[in-house]
């Protein structure tokens, strides 16, 4: 082990994955905003989830790299995509097509679980999600 103070801070451990949604409330001082916060720095999220958050502050007039910086300014840890987890995200379109679950809800999912880690959204309609760690920020009322 290195002691030196060159070492450096220890490494961020995740604890979670975030969905675009969650961190949306985070950016936009939604409700739910806390629970995001203290799961940060060091969640994860999926690269599908940053290209959500990215358009969806550029619908708010933000350029794309300006909201990239702003999404990682919170301590993000964004995470490729790989072909594993598309093939999780395409099995969980059959479980989830009728709560309406988009392609980067499932990458996040997909995601939480090849970590092993719970998934944390605000989107209500994830609640009740049967075999899947998920923590809805919000509400589901």
């Amino acid at each position: 082990m290195n002691c030196s103070p060159s070492a450096g801070p220890p490494p961020i451990v995740s604890d979670a994955v975030l969905d675009s949604s969650a961190l949306l409330a985070l950016l936009l001082a939604e409700p739910g905003a806390e629970v995001v916060m203290a799961a940060l720095p060091g969640a994860l999220l999926s690269a599908v989830n940053l290209a959500e958050i990215v358009a969806q502050l550029g619908e708010r007039g933000m350029a794309a790299r300006e909201a990239r910086a702003v999404a990682e300014a919170t301590g993000i840890d964004v995470v490729d995509f790989t072909a594993e987890q598309a093939m999780v995200c395409g099995e969980l379109r059959k479980s989830t097509k009728s709560r309406g679950l988009s392609l980067g809800g499932r990458a996040c999912l997909a995601l939480a679980r090849a970590r092993g880690l719970p998934a944390i959204t605000a989107d209500r309609a994830w609640a009740g999600l049967t075999g899947l760690d998920v923590v809805v920020i919000r509400d589901p009322h």
